[in-house]
């Protein structure tokens, strides 16, 4: 009898170790990117999470400010600082509410007679920057 062409037992095992080594692949892959992107979310999570209970604390540290009768130097372990703001010609408040290792919530606060005016309320890095001349970059000169 003769062979009458087709794909032989060989090729078909070749074919199928090959589409599994690919799904294998494929697979780990997906569940690397899947880890990763879950990394990057569990980060999101605990800055999001650390800005609001720093918000709530600052919010609370404003509401003690305005029930004094006298500027305290801290409220609730956050040192208060004042300044004198030239641009304002008034006194201001700041102070800085600790949310991560890098980052805070910075306040700065105008005395207006009996209450504040917000004049910052933001996130803020708190470690030193750090220029980086280390790449010879032209500067658009000819030597």
């Amino acid at each position: 009898m003769r062979n009458k062409g087709g794909i032989g037992v060989g090729s078909a095992s070749i074919v199928l170790v090959f589409a599994v080594i690919c799904l294998t692949v494929f697979s780990l892959i997906t569940f690397i990117v899947a880890t990763n992107d879950k990394a990057l979310v569990d980060a999101e999570v605990r800055r999001v999470t650390g800005y609001y209970e720093a918000d709530a604390q600052a919010e609370y540290i404003l509401a003690e400010l305005l029930a004094a009768d006298t500027l305290p130097s801290s409220v609730r372990g956050i040192d208060i600082n004042t300044q004198w703001n030239e641009e304002l010609g008034t006194e201001t408040i700041y102070f800085l509410y600790p949310v991560s290792d890098i980052n805070a919530l910075y306040v700065d606060l105008a005395i207006r007679g009996d209450s504040f005016d917000i004049l910052s309320w933001r996130m803020r890095d708190t470690d030193d920057w750090e220029f980086d001349d280390s790449i010879n970059v032209w500067s658009g000169e000819i030597d």
